[in-house]
């Protein structure tokens, strides 16, 4: 073999081993299973009962991947009826995260969220005798945007998206507690990247069960996209909370299933006021 050949075919080797070696070491895919925790998480759903008060919270998140990547944030969300119980706007984001991966230490702001949620269907519209077994359904509409930083780092997208989704729950009683169940499904949509984005199928399952002053809930849930590289993520979370005076301390903990390579542990603390004096 002559000595230009040599080179030739070694350059084409030394190419073909250095991307073996990053793409072994680099995540691939413009999917939520390649990118930090708040870059599309599974969205909370709602249980069919619109957000009848005024709601803020803060939170702090700490999250561990199964790769060894650490995340922290500050995380807020805001719910305010629309002059009526039956209708609100929601506002969430995890303002700030640090983080330590693969490629180093960063940190940066996250993506905000908007959602409006409206009453379809409470049995408190019929003045029938069966009306307690009707359930009480919602639909919610909502985007991100791309406010999120450190696209070249994995951590976000830098594209917006949006979802809609019709949830429907019952209460039932059970003497000093109730258990409230739940399901969840949807659409939900992103950019990959300028000519093509993901469609996704949102589903979700929850048990609530609550007395006056704690309350246990367990929600199953995520979505599923058509491209089936890293884009169906599912979780499962387990939150307890306190209630006194309006004041609700909880703690959280999110368990990645499929395509969500992250376990979460939220520790916060929501307060709930009534605005619209509702008797």
């Amino acid at each position: 073999m002559s000595l230009p050949s040599v080179r030739k075919y070694g350059v084409i080797g030394l190419m073909l081993l250095c991307s073996g070696f990053v793409f072994g070491f680099t995540p691939t895919g413009v999917a939520p299973a390649f990118f930090g925790p708040n870059a599309l998480p599974v969205p909370d759903m709602s249980d069919g009962c619109a957000q009848s008060e005024l709601k803020v919270e803060l939170a702090a998140d700490a999250y561990f991947s199964y790769d060894g990547s650490r995340t922290a944030d500050i995380f807020a969300h805001a719910s305010v009826p629309l002059f009526t119980r039956w209708a609100n706007i929601s506002v969430w984001m995890p303002v700030y995260e640090w983080y330590d991966q693969y490629d180093g230490k960063g940190s940066g702001a996250g993506d905000v969220y908007i959602a409006t949620e409206i009453q379809v269907l409470h049995n408190e519209w019929f003045k029938t005798e069966k009306a307690k077994y009707i359930p009480q359904m919602t639909l919610r509409a909502g985007m991100k945007t791309a406010s999120g930083g450190q696209f070249e780092r994995r951590r976000h997208f830098d594209s917006p998206g949006y979802f809609f989704d019709l949830s429907i729950g019952q209460t039932i009683p059970m003497g000093a507690v109730s258990l409230r169940l739940a399901g969840s499904v949807g659409f939900l949509c992103w950019q990959t990247d300028k000519a093509r984005q993901n469609d996704a199928v949102m589903y979700g399952l929850q048990a609530r069960l609550r007395h006056e002053y704690f309350s246990l809930q367990t929600t199953w849930g995520g979505y599923k996209g058509w491209e089936k590289q890293g884009d169906a993520p599912m979780s499962l979370k387990i939150k307890a909370a306190g209630h006194i005076h309006g004041f609700e301390p909880f703690v959280q903990y999110q368990w990645g299933i499929q395509d969500y390579p992250f376990h979460q542990v939220r520790i916060g603390l929501a307060y709930n006021v009534d605005i619209l004096r509702k008797e």
